[in-house]
């Protein structure tokens, strides 16, 4: 079963060429690859207690310009005190036209001036936001065409406000090596997307988001004999990136853990990542106190892995996957030194959080209850005093917002 990044309007956390994603199952390895790699890792933690019920405020988002229609939101980010939330105005019959909001407190909120350049741009639901020093970029998909494949592009707020579509030669993120571009991130030396092509991960790189360059069929990022790789999310390090993904071994049909570093997002090295027997692969990752710390499948649970002087370590598992469906963690953010993680359980999303840098979790009440499902979704992000969930239930869009998790 693949857990790759989805198509951004019917499975809202990535866009995948549905035709190309069973390709995906050939894979790299990398220089830094240690065999025998498969330690017994810490289960879901027994002490987790009650819920935490924050004191969760849900905040308006104003109408856009044009047709009324269904608030479909998809991602939350923030950088230097300004906040973005990013998804679309839907319709009757499909129709979706790319919508994002901005305010300077994570409270009052005003519409984005979007300006479309292609016919699938105009109907683009934005699925993923980023932003560094103030630039703030996204990227949009809408399935179409005689395959029904997503069309692809980024977008960039101009300096008069405005978000932009990026026109991009259609091989860029689509054609016939295209599997998924899944999210996009932001650190000290730009912007970087993550996703999947044929070749196995792969990244498209970018100084200002003007316009990104793709990565792809290097050594240690791309399949080779050693195993099948995927990429599912980075995060920006002092000197460089890490990324974190899994790879299927020669042989089997399940993942491993498996992480990388780079200090250009051009050449990268594999660090090897402790898994187990079972389905196991690192879904997101962030920087908690400085350390990078991934969260992702462990078998059908969730689990945690941090990043040390010795390498990666697996830290405490969470929750459980329900009997039917695909898990799969949906965003993880950090509040004021303490992790949140969003997950669905193939049932339903949940939100835990951990004070102690994964070592345990707690579970936290959503402010309402999220189904999984193909057209809903839930997002999240924290910044310093502030964190705020999007979520979509399938018939609409809200967004609620914390300045502590105290319950």
């Amino acid at each position: 079963m693949r857990r790759g990044g989805v198509d951004a309007v019917t499975r809202p956390r990535g866009a995948v060429a549905p035709a190309l994603a069973r390709t995906a199952a050939l894979v790299v390895i990398s220089l830094l690859l240690v065999p025998g790699c498969r330690l017994g890792a810490p289960g879901p933690d027994e002490r987790a207690s009650q819920p935490v019920h924050p004191d969760w405020q849900e905040l308006a988002l104003p109408a856009p310009s044009g047709a009324p229609g269904r608030l479909m939101l998809r991602d939350v980010t923030a950088c230097d005190g300004r906040w973005f939330v990013v998804g679309a105005i839907g319709g009757p019959d499909d129709a979706t036209r790319p919508a994002a909001w901005t305010s300077a407190d994570g409270v009052s909120w005003e519409p984005v001036r979007i300006v479309a350049d292609s016919y699938y741009g105009r109907q683009h639901v934005l699925y993923s936001g980023a932003c560094r020093d103030g630039r703030f970029a996204a990227l949009g998909a809408k399935s179409g065409g005689a395959h029904a494949n997503p069309r692809v592009s980024s977008w960039v707020r101009r300096a008069d406000g405005a978000l932009v579509e990026v026109l991009a030669g259609f091989e860029l993120y689509g054609g016939p090596q295209a599997v998924n571009v899944a999210r996009m991130v932001a650190g000290g030396t730009g912007f970087m997307i993550v996703g999947n092509r044929v070749s196995g991960a792969a990244v498209w790189l970018s100084v200002t988001a003007g316009s990104f360059e793709i990565i792809e069929g290097v050594p240690d990022l791309a399949t080779d004999e050693r195993g099948a790789t995927w990429l599912f999310d980075a995060t920006a390090v002092p000197g460089g990136w890490v990324a974190v993904g899994g790879v299927i071994a020669p042989g089997r049909i399940d993942r491993d853990p498996l992480a990388w570093r780079s200090t250009d997002g051009r050449r990268w090295q594999r660090v090897p990542v402790p898994g187990t027997d079972e389905y196991d692969e690192m879904q997101r990752v962030v920087r908690v106190d400085g350390v990078p710390l991934a969260v992702g499948l462990r078998g059908r649970a969730f689990g945690g892995w941090r990043a040390g002087a010795g390498g990666w370590e697996p830290v405490a598992g969470f929750g459980t996957a329900a009997s039917s469906g695909v898990p799969a963690v949906r965003g993880l953010t950090v509040l004021d030194g303490q992790l949140v993680a969003v997950v669905n359980d193939g049932a339903r999303h949940a939100v835990w959080s951990s004070a102690d840098r994964g070592d345990s979790w707690r579970p936290v009440a959503l402010p309402k209850a999220v189904p999984a499902g193909p057209v809903s979704s839930v997002a999240v992000f924290g910044a310093p005093g502030r964190l705020l969930v999007v979520l979509d239930d399938g018939a609409g869009g809200a967004v609620f917002g914390l300045s502590e998790l105290v319950g």
